[in-house]
């Protein structure tokens, strides 16, 4: 027999292109698997090509790598045929590795399979030479060659099919994986040109028609390293590609659910419930059902938000909002509209049904909480609107459904009521009323009226409240209790409470150019105005619009106005302050203010409520809080004003007590500024003090 040696240079490269194969394969077994359709296809018929090359060129160098004493070459179709039974078993492996499962008879079959592709492959290239006489093989050794074949097929298969998916650290499990398979590879390829044996007369039919092997070295070197370079370079683009979509589609779900879901709560919000809404009334109409609108609109709130501050109210609203959560069914909606509003679209829901669940809700919200350490106790008002009876449309179910809610917090609170038609008149009366009060100032329909503080016990006067009035065409003669708080809640109340500071300034200038030079302006101040930041600047700029000296303007704000934030509430009074305004705590005795920021508020005037001086008697208990605010209020260096006055008796009784001016219908009733005395004499010079209202 002939004896053959390795070339040692490419039998290293043999080696690595063992393994570089056996990575890619890999590798393109995770992205068949990761994709689908027409995708799915062409990396198939990709990864097949280059699976297929990188096998066969791993085999095809090392028979390159061979040398014997004569001179050889290998046949082109011979050659061709190797390279494609290489293709074809990396497609059928490839195949088997991008299923869903791949159970163990399969494996095994598909190992056989492609183990004796491999085997093939290698001998149909070892044909390739055309030998004469032809190669002897040693037949325990060809067995083993292709035992060896098999089994690092099937090795190849489990591996390729456990590391398809792109998952943590899977670059260093494929190199790994790559390391062992290619080494099997490299094991079945040296095994079978072990058992080649070659006789002393052979000669090589292919040496001289066929390809120069030392060229042929170099090519396929070259080629492979290019096909492996040009799989794996595609493959990582892709990846970063699918990568990127799939980033984009996260982040595009997240502005989607962002744009649909209440931040606070992530509860859906008005958008989502309208979208929910719309589907319910095409699900009804096609079934000829009906579902109810549950409103729900939680009772003390505000009170907790203002005492506790928002933050703690917010976390209230979180609480309230797991415990809707936990009654709703899963095709229910639960929605929160903003502030403490919330509704619950319950589909189907028959009266019965949606009377149970808001009796459910009610028990449920009004359980005590633990919020920050805080015990707190809330209840909820629910309105009821059922579809198609209450409204055929979303809006005519909201607004009704909204409509019975408010009969129910008009009822008491902590209570459920259906939708009745008779309620939508005080609903569209409140709309109307507030559409008339958004046109009012431009209809100069808005007037101040002014009631008159005198110096304890009947005079002079000292100054006067700015009151406000609304003279309707509609609506007819209104005070402030009759749209204020509309006002507030529609965000009107900042541009009327804006006319309201310039028209006082304005009129105070009247006064003061008549000769009353001691006087004051009083104008009340609500939370909204409050936290606006445009106060400062609408203030500053009355004041210098009508030439008034600060010290004419009193700005009064209510006792829990100024505490509802306290440290903002604190930097606006302060730079109010720094104007000359002077600054009166008005309704003092009610709210929850802490002793230490009023002690810090920069406010030189108490207004005592007129609710302690209603039933002032001599020796009560209200005489006894009036002593400890008048007490107050003196060691704070502060004027204080009792309202309310409206006897002979309490004049005389808060006069003993210290009190430094009075006001009430006993000494002027509110009128308007052309109420007062034709020609107002400077009060120095009046013979004896005279109410300025009748």
């Amino acid at each position: 027999m002939l004896s053959s040696s390795y070339n040692q240079a490419l039998v290293v490269c043999s080696v690595i292109v063992a393994i570089l194969a056996s990575y890619t394969a890999l590798n393109m077994a995770s992205r068949v698997s990761s994709t689908s359709g027409r995708s799915a296809l062409l990396w198939l018929i990709g990864g097949s090509f280059a699976m297929g090359f990188g096998i066969w060129s791993m085999h095809f160098i090392g028979m390159l790598a061979f040398q014997l004493p004569i001179t050889l070459g290998y046949d082109v179709p011979l050659t061709l045929v190797s390279l494609l039974i290489a293709v074809v078993s990396s497609a059928l492996a490839l195949y088997l590795v991008c299923k869903d499962t791949l159970p163990w008879a399969r494996l095994v079959s598909g190992g056989v399979l492609m183990g004796l592709g491999i085997a093939c492959m290698h001998y149909t290239g070892m044909e390739a030479m055309l030998m004469t006489p032809r190669i002897i093989y040693v037949p325990w050794i060809f067995v083993l060659s292709i035992v060896i074949a098999i089994l690092a097929s099937v090795a190849a298969l489990w591996l390729a099919f456990r590391l398809r998916q792109e998952v943590k650290r899977a670059t260093y499990s494929r190199m790994g994986a790559a390391l062992v398979m290619g080494c099997a590879i490299i094991g079945m390829h040296y095994t079978g040109m072990a058992a080649s044996k070659f006789p002393l007369n052979s000669f090589c039919s292919a040496a001289n028609s066929g390809i120069d092997t030392k060229w042929l070295a170099v090519l396929v070197i070259i080629v492979s390293l290019s096909v492996f370079a040009i799989a794996l370079i595609v493959s990582m683009l892709d990846v970063r590609t699918d990568r990127l979509a799939n980033s984009l589609d996260q982040a595009n779900n997240e502005l989607i659910k962002l744009a649909l879901h209440d931040n606070l709560t992530r509860l859906p919000n008005r958008i989502l419930l309208n979208d929910r809404l719309d589907q319910a009334i095409r699900r009804a109409e096609r079934k000829n059902g009906e579902f109810a609108v549950l409103f729900l609109d939680l009772d003390g709130f505000k009170a907790i938000n203002d005492m506790h501050g928002h933050h703690v109210g917010d976390l209230l609203l979180k609480e309230v909002s797991q415990r809707l959560m936990q009654v709703t069914r899963e095709e229910d909606t639960a929605a929160r509209l903003g502030g403490d509003e919330f509704v619950l679209l319950m589909e189907p829901g028959s009266p019965e049904n949606s009377a149970v669940l808001a009796q459910r809700l009610i028990e449920m919200i009004e359980e005590p909480y633990h919020v920050s350490s805080l015990p707190l106790h809330i209840s909820t008002s629910i309105g009821i609107a059922i579809y198609p009876h209450d409204g055929k449309t979303e809006h005519e179910l909201m607004v009704n459904a909204d409509a019975a809610m408010y009969h129910a917090k008009k009822q008491g609170r902590n209570g459920y009521r259906f939708f009745e038609p008779n309620m939508n008149t005080d609903v569209r009366l409140q709309m109307q009323l507030q559409q008339d009060l958004r046109q009012a100032i431009h209809r100069d329909e808005l007037e101040l009226y002014y009631q008159p503080k005198m110096v304890a016990p009947d005079g002079p006067v000292t100054g006067l409240e700015a009151l406000l009035r609304w003279q309707s065409p509609t609506h007819g003669f209104l005070t402030p209790d009759r749209f204020l708080s509309l006002a507030e809640s529609s965000g009107l109340i900042v541009p009327i409470g804006n006319w309201v500071i310039n028209e006082a300034c304005r009129q105070m200038k009247v006064w003061f150019d008549q000769g009353h030079g001691d006087w004051s302006v009083a104008v009340n101040l609500s939370a909204v105005q409050l936290e606006h930041t445009s106060l400062v600047d609408v203030v500053r700029t009355a004041l210098e619009e009508h030439e008034l000296a600060p010290s004419h303007l009193v700005l009064e704000i209510t006792e829990s106005t100024a505490m509802r934030d306290a440290e903002a509430s604190l930097k606006v009074l302060n730079q109010l302050s720094a104007l000359g305004v002077s600054i009166s705590i008005d309704d003092f005795g009610t709210g929850y203010s802490s002793l230490l920021y009023l002690k810090r508020l920069p406010a030189n005037e108490l207004k005592i409520d007129r609710g302690f001086i209603t039933e002032l008697a001599q020796g009560n208990d209200d005489e006894a809080i009036i002593q400890a605010i008048i007490a107050l209020g003196k060691t704070l260096d502060m004027k204080i004003v009792a309202e309310g006055v409206e006897t002979s008796e309490q004049q005389a009784l808060l006069t003993r007590l210290g009190c430094d001016a009075l006001q009430g219908y006993l000494l002027g009733r509110p009128g308007p500024a052309g109420g007062l005395l034709k020609e107002a004499v400077p009060p120095e010079k009046a013979p004896e003090p005279t109410p300025v209202f009748q």
